[in-house]
């Protein structure tokens, strides 16, 4: 957790493979610890195919009774389908904006908001305005598993917000 939190967490990321893996994962955690999630990371990867969209796309239902039987991750058929699903659906936004990130920024203009000099991890928000709007047209696209606190933990996590503490080596301040 220390290394996602340092090395990956909050840093923007504008690759279309990895915003996908994103995704997916922040799905997949939806009822589960984050903890759960990074174990698993590595067994996710293989199982979906470095999660490259394309590849996903195409799974059938092969794929999905070989998932189903993978105890390297979490094996919940409503979350797969919606993987599959979702692929299909990020490769048709890509194209219509050019890429994914393009969609994400066209969305989320702007720098990353950060949290005031005063926030505690009590004033973290779960869900926002911004989040809402963005699960809403990623539902609206025909998406799944995208609600407002799993879009938001995607925003964290891609660095659409940057939510690290005052208190931590991170934070670059409010500005």
């Amino acid at each position: 957790m220390v290394r996602y939190h340092d090395d990956e967490w909050a840093t923007p990321c504008h690759d279309n493979v990895e915003l996908f893996e994103r995704l997916v994962l922040e799905s997949f955690q939806a009822g589960l610890s984050w903890a759960t999630i990074l174990r698993k990371r590595e067994a996710f990867r293989t199982a979906f195919v470095g999660f490259d969209p394309a590849l996903v796309a195409g799974f059938g239902p092969s794929d999905v009774e070989r998932l189903m039987a993978d105890a390297g991750i979490v094996r919940n058929r409503a979350k797969i389908d919606a993987t599959i699903r979702n692929a299909g659906t990020w490769l048709a936004t890509a194209r219509e904006f050019g890429s994914a990130d393009a969609y994400f920024a066209a969305m989320v203009p702007g720098k990353p908001a950060i949290l005031s000099a005063g926030a505690t991890a009590g004033n973290v928000p779960s869900r926002t305005v911004v989040s809402d709007r963005l699960s809403a047209d990623l539902k609206r696209r025909g998406f799944a598993f995208v609600g407002s606190t799993i879009v938001y933990a995607f925003m964290q996590s891609v660095g659409l917000v940057d939510d690290h503490l005052p208190s931590c080596f991170r934070y670059r301040g409010a500005s």
